[in-house]
């Protein structure tokens, strides 16, 4: 089965029905969308699929065949050696969202999802986007500041969110 991911093309043979989560992490190596709950609840296993937020833990493989799929490894932009962080990525450093990191991943792609739909969101459309992704750590306020940030940056640059 043929596979596009972040721009590049795999061809991977697993079962059609295994999720997408277990694709990227066992098969592909790409670790940085983790596996929290597994029911599609927690949001941290959120990426993009043809531009819109999923949870990739119960996204079967089959259902994303002809998909374009973007995890937090193609968020930013690279040139070469270069490699420059999406504005939500560097917002979240600045902002020192991150203690554990384990939602982070998802956390973003989520917020990348929303600003491309809403890019000048009020505090309140913030909080009721974000609802669905957990943070154990309990990071809420600085992930809305930071969403608050890039939206402002990403305003100021036209930055596309996704």
């Amino acid at each position: 089965m043929e596979i596009r991911i972040n721009g590049t093309s795999y061809s991977i043979d697993v079962p059609t029905n295994e999720p997408l989560l277990w694709v990227l992490r066992d098969t592909l190596g790409l670790t940085g969308t983790k596996f929290g709950c597994g029911v599609g609840i927690c949001g941290a296993c959120t990426v993009h699929v043809d531009g819109t937020a999923v949870r990739s833990c119960i996204i079967p493989l089959d259902a994303v065949a002809e998909a374009d799929i973007r995890t937090i490894e193609g968020l930013a932009q690279t040139d070469g050696n270069d490699t420059t962080l999406h504005t939500l990525q560097q917002a979240f450093i600045d902002q020192q969202v991150p203690q554990c990191g384990w939602c982070m991943s998802g956390q973003i792609m989520q917020a990348a999802y929303f600003l491309s739909q809403n890019p000048q969101p009020t505090e309140e459309e913030i909080i009721r986007n974000m609802s669905g992704n957990y943070c154990r750590c309990g990071c809420y306020v600085r992930i809305k500041q930071a969403i608050q940030q890039a939206a402002t940056v990403m305003a100021h640059t036209e930055e596309i969110a996704t």
